[in-house]
């Protein structure tokens, strides 16, 4: 059976306007000892929304990332603000970043993006029977919204401008659960 390890010495190595470093000293059941580090951003973590206009039509951006330099296809996503619901946070970013709310939201799925080093979580949510609006939102430029069809998935995660793995894994999620509604 699995004992999780005991944690000690956990101490801001380097702290940034999104994210902290940590150091920490890990010690297993069988008195292995190692220091780690890891990402630790401030906040109550992300959603990453799947909008979707009718069962087959879903709404995706085009968003300029700091990270690949380049303007990434993906689906909208923003940090929870404190005292917010995931389901609150999921239709704030879909009014700001794609101009609609939904009146069904459903959390299908928390998510890590590298858990080895970093200890944010993302909720997958899945947004339906939508209705337009609008809202000022921290983008700094317009945001470009392109419908995509679920039916053409196969196709579509091939597209060299979708990479985050994190839409890929939400889009065939979206599929299966609509397919089976």
């Amino acid at each position: 059976m699995r004992k999780k390890p005991v944690l000690s010495n956990i101490k801001n190595i380097a702290t940034t306007k999104y994210f902290n470093i940590q150091s920490m000293d890990v010690e297993f059941s069988n008195g292995e000892k190692r220091q780690y580090e890891r990402l630790k951003p401030p906040g109550e973590g992300a959603v990453l929304v799947i909008p979707m206009l009718d069962d087959d039509t879903v709404l995706m951006i085009y968003e300029y990332s700091g990270g690949t330099d380049r303007y990434e296809l993906a689906l909208t996503k923003g940090k929870i603000d404190k005292g917010e619901s995931t389901i609150d946070a999921a239709n704030r970013e879909l009014i700001e970043e794609i101009g609609y709310g939904a009146k069904k939201l459903e959390l299908i799925k928390t998510m890590t993006l590298a858990p080895g080093y970093q200890s944010n979580f993302t909720h997958i949510v899945l947004a339906q029977d939508l209705y337009e609006d609008s809202a000022e939102g921290d983008e700094p430029e317009p945001l470009q919204v392109v419908k995509h069809k679920l039916s053409n998935l196969d196709q579509l995660v091939y597209d060299e401008d979708l990479t985050e793995a994190r839409t890929i894994a939400a889009l065939y999620m979206a599929k299966a659960i609509i397919k089976n509604q």
